[in-house]
């Protein structure tokens, strides 16, 4: 997904381009991504991910979501509309959910790299959560084994919270308790 399938697209565009496409596309400064076709290897991680994360918010106020669901992001920042369809989303604020879609901002977001789409999420989304005030971005990279963890600080950047590879158990800054052992992700 690293390379815009259209550019200099309205909002209405990329709506319409979405009712008549079953592709997962994602809308960022007027350009349209394309996802490409998650891999086994892609879905068993999410899976496991998933799974680790909806045990850990299992009666909390906060609930997990799978791609493909979408995210508007919504900041008194930015005017411009923004669609996302991460791995894993984590909202905690219930306020923005539409009947297809949530407004807002999710408290965590998890991106799950394949070859094709690294510098997508590694630069594009990076900066672009960054800059919208996702408070936890985890980035997992299937290759690698790894997960690693950025938190924003004071001044509203990402800095590395954590960061496994091969064995080991990554800690979430945000929610204290939340740990994911890599054994279990990447079995």
């Amino acid at each position: 997904m690293s390379l815009p399938r259209f550019s200099n697209v309205s909002y209405e565009q990329y709506w319409a381009l979405r009712e008549q496409s079953d592709e997962w596309l994602e809308y960022i400064d007027g350009a349209v991504y394309m996802a490409p076709s998650p891999s086994i290897k892609h879905q068993l991680v999410s899976s496991n991910l998933h799974t680790e994360l909806g045990l850990y918010f299992r009666g909390k106020p906060c609930n997990v979501f799978a791609a493909p669901t979408d995210i508007e992001l919504a900041s008194d920042k930015f005017p411009d509309r923004k669609v996302v369809i991460p791995d894993l989303s984590v909202i905690c604020d219930s306020k923005g959910f539409t009947e297809t879609k949530y407004v807002g901002v999710p408290t965590l977001i998890v991106e799950i790299l394949s070859p094709s789409n690294q510098a997508h999420d590694l630069v594009t989304k990076f900066n672009l959560y960054m800059a919208y005030g996702v408070k936890e971005y985890w980035i997992v990279n299937p290759m690698k084994e790894a997960i690693t963890v950025y938190t924003l600080n004071e001044e509203g950047l990402y800095e590395q919270a954590d960061v496994k590879a091969g064995t080991g158990v990554v800690q979430s800054a945000c929610f204290p308790g939340l740990e994911v052992a890599l054994e279990d992700v990447f079995r």
